[in-house]
């Protein structure tokens, strides 16, 4: 995410505490903050959630509709996968067509959910060649604070899990509830100095080195990995970061069932 200017004072105060294994809000260096779900809470979307993550706060709606398949899977379904970050969200943010931040937070979402094959695309298929359907993700950051990456996948799994296929609608048959296989979860890592920290608030973002999103699936497989940040991580941080990965993603798993 783009970067603000924080205090030399407030950024030395995160960093000293780090160095006694404490947060300013309270929290150890691999504590998440407490996390919500809601789904069902767009009414003309075909699934919809909102979660949050202490301060931070997305809602994503699914759109599930007709369409022409593309020409190399003409016997699978479409996913698009799109976010909007907009000014209601934080200061940071401006109006307009996405930037660079919505365009990254859109594909490390979709990565995570194509990679792990949570949707079963073949069973989107109406008829080959002719006609799929097609799976519209739309995210929208409520308010940003920190680690956009993990909250916004919880609420896009969340709702993808919730969305019903509107066959009825267009005369494809009777509704039916998406096809999915698995529950894929992100897990965010920030390094502050030489201190690996899970799930990033704005101002502990704001003066990290390097950041590695990890998305596993619930038999324990990695299937997408994305690094920002100019900092390096080490052989043994991106061992650390796996491991939490997966004990991180079975407990967040266990919100959504």
């Amino acid at each position: 995410m783009s970067r603000t200017v924080i205090s030399e004072i407030r950024k030395n105060h995160i960093i000293s505490m780090l160095k006694e294994g404490k947060r300013t809000d309270g929290r150890g260096p691999e504590d998440i903050r407490n996390i919500s779900v809601e789904t069902g809470v767009i009414e003309s979307a075909d699934g919809s959630a909102i979660v949050k993550y202490g301060s931070t706060e997305v809602i994503v709606g699914v759109k599930i509709i007709p369409g022409t398949p593309f020409g190399d899977t003409p016997g699978k379904g479409v996913l698009t996968t799109g976010a909007e970050l907009i000014p209601m969200a934080h200061p940071l943010f401006e109006s307009g067509p996405p930037g660079e931040d919505a365009i990254e937070l859109a594909r490390v979402v979709d990565r995570g959910i194509r990679e792990s094959g949570m949707v079963d695309v073949e069973a989107l298929c109406i008829e080959t060649g002719k006609e799929v359907w097609m799976c519209f993700i739309d995210i929208y950051a409520l308010n940003y604070d920190g680690n956009l990456f993990d909250a916004t996948n919880l609420a896009a799994v969340s709702a993808l899990k919730s969305a019903i296929v509107p066959a009825k609608q267009y005369g494809k048959g009777d509704n039916h509830p998406l096809p999915t296989r698995c529950i894929p979860i992100s897990v965010t890592a920030a390094k502050i100095g030489n201190t690996l920290i899970l799930d990033p608030n704005f101002d502990e973002e704001q003066i990290s080195s390097a950041r590695l999103t990890v998305t596993t699936d619930d038999d324990g497989n990695f299937r997408a990995m994305q690094k920002g940040g100019r900092g390096t991580i080490t052989l043994d941080e991106l061992t650390q970061c796996l491991d939490l990965a997966l004990d991180k993603g079975k407990e967040i798993r266990k919100i959504i069932g």
